[in-house]
């Protein structure tokens, strides 16, 4: 049982450094230091999206942006952090 927590523990923790990582490409591309006009980073954005959109999608049916700023990355954030919580805990019972 402690090696399905441990690896489920260890996809979260690469989850959440997915999404960090899409936040921040996101920010370079709204502000021009990267082109997506660049294959190479069109591609590297294109696959970003991919794991983190189908998540972030659904939240955005329910959580609306605020002031023009996007919290559901936080959400999902949040969220990545409550479930290693709950792993954590059971893994020491």
């Amino acid at each position: 049982m402690n090696q399905i927590i441990d690896l489920l523990l260890l996809a979260l923790n690469v989850y959440f450094w997915i999404i960090i990582l899409t936040v921040v490409v996101s920010w370079l591309v709204v502000f021009d230091v990267l082109n997506t006009r660049n294959k190479l980073v069109f591609k590297f954005c294109n696959l970003l999206n991919a794991a983190t959109n189908p998540l972030i999608n659904r939240l955005r049916r329910i959580i609306p942006p605020l002031g023009g700023v996007d919290l559901t990355p936080m959400v999902v954030i949040f969220g990545i952090y409550l479930l290693q919580n709950i792993l954590v805990h059971m893994k020491t019972y």
